[in-house]
């Protein structure tokens, strides 16, 4: 394999192992601080043992979020010095307030954690709403320099230098409002689920006493409707962040939905394999004018498709599956949390949910973190032959160094360490550390 592929392979499989502690740090966060706030407001110490529980699964995450992140952008710099020579010059100032937004986070972590119980409930709310703020702000400062890949602006290039620099039109890039959002909203979306899941799978277990299952009930009622509400935005912000690529970016929504002919009434294709010598989505199901109607907002509106590009500049065309395996998710989890509630507000007399409901729920956070992976995955591919979209190919962007082999097959290692280690750790951890505990009781007894 060249320096180029081995650069992608190395970089990405780097991104898609931080993601999950990104996300999940985000996600979590923002949990943290509903329940703080309903310990507050109710007078229910069920909802502080939350906060407090949670706090430190976010804690153990955090630890090894911040080393991922690290090695993160040391490969940028070392994997892709063309492109950082840009980036440099242009879409810095996200990267150097984020530092700002990430001290926030840091030092109010380590005041929440380490002194939650000497604090008024004031001043840990205050607290973890400032985790909160601190982390979203964070992710939505770093995605800022992602949209600005996909659409630049802000800059010129002459003879290969970078000239007319104007950073703050490289913030405000078209597709900065759309994919922010859009990370923020499926980042609360799977810290919420995950906890939906967790719940759902100690209920299924039906140990210990009637107060701690009262305590995951809540627990799961708090996050369903947290996660339901997220699911909602993100499906509405999808909604307009196809109008955006119809704008700014046709070529990566005609390889999302297989379209090869520009054209009115264009069909939205769900699933199926784009065929490049018939043209077609063998085996998709395809519904007449819903893509022209997403992406212009009218059933009659023309869609530009890939063959009004040249075609050594296509994505790779397994962005469709990509693109679909992520939607079909974002939608069975709207379906799933919404049965739930429903369930659970016109049967809230029984004393337990069903079997099969709770295993279906068990299944949400796996769900939403595979969306997040294949999202991320899809939003990369899918630029590509670009590493800066319409301006620096990656080719271009990549380091020439050899030996990026050694690094790939050592990093994988470490990864798959760490993982098994951060699964280990909180395990045992939890284990030690029962909710019953927390909760003040053993066996239904007063601790």
């Amino acid at each position: 394999m060249d320096s180029v592929l081995l650069s992608r392979m190395l970089f990405g499989t780097s991104m898609a192992f931080h993601i999950i502690f990104a996300t999940l740090g985000v996600g979590l966060s923002l949990m943290i601080l509903f329940a703080e706030i309903l310990h507050w407001v109710r007078k229910d110490s069920d909802y502080g043992v939350m906060a407090k529980r949670w706090t430190k699964g976010f804690a153990i995450l955090l630890g090894v979020g911040i080393p991922s992140g690290t090695i993160v952008g040391v490969m940028l710099s070392l994997l892709w010095p063309g492109f950082m020579e840009i980036v440099g010059k242009v879409i810095a100032v996200p990267f150097q307030i984020e530092i700002f937004a990430f001290f926030l986070e840091a030092v109010f972590m380590s005041i929440y954690v380490y002194a939650a119980d000497r604090l008024s409930n004031l001043m840990r709310l205050i607290s973890v709403t400032t985790v909160a703020l601190g982390a979203a702000a964070s992710a939505y400062l770093i995605n800022i320099a992602h949209s600005w890949m996909n659409t630049p602006r802000g800059f010129s290039i002459t003879d290969g230098v970078v000239t007319d620099v104007d950073p703050w039109a490289a913030v405000l890039n078209p597709s900065m409002p759309y994919t922010s959002k859009h990370v923020l909203a499926t980042a609360f979306m799977t810290g919420a689920f995950v906890l939906v899941s967790i719940a759902a799978y100690r209920l299924l277990r039906e140990t210990g006493s009637d107060h701690e299952r009262a305590y995951h009930k809540k627990g799961l009622m708090l996050a369903l409707v947290v996660a339901l509400l997220a699911s909602l935005y993100t499906a509405t912000n999808g909604h307009s962040t196809a109008g955006m690529l119809h704008e700014e970016m046709p070529l990566k929504l005609a390889a999302a939905e297989g379209l090869f002919e520009t054209q009115a009434n264009a069909p939205l294709a769900i699933m199926g394999v784009p065929d490049i010598e018939t043209e077609t989505v063998v085996g998709g199901i395809e519904i007449p004018g819903m893509l022209s109607w997403l992406a212009t907002g009218s059933t009659e509106g023309v869609v530009q498709g890939l063959n009004d590009f040249p075609q050594d500049e296509w994505p790779p065309l397994f962005v469709h599956t990509l693109f679909n395996v992520m939607v079909g998710i974002g939608f069975s989890l709207i379906g799933i949390a919404g049965l739930a509630l429903a369930w659970i507000v016109l049967f809230r007399k029984r004393n337990a949910l069903p079997t099969w409901l709770l295993l279906v729920l068990v299944t949400t956070g796996p769900m939403s973190m595979l969306a997040i992976e294949m999202g991320w995955i899809f939003s990369c591919v899918g630029r590509q032959p670009w590493t800066i979209y319409g301006v620096q190919l990656t080719s271009a962007a990549a380091t020439q160094s050899g030996n990026v082999g050694i690094l790939f097959f050592l990093f994988i290692s470490l990864y798959v360490m760490l993982l098994v280690l951060t699964g280990l750790v909180l395990r045992f951890y939890f284990l030690r550390n029962p909710v019953q505990k927390d909760l003040g009781v053993i066996n239904g007894e007063a601790f």
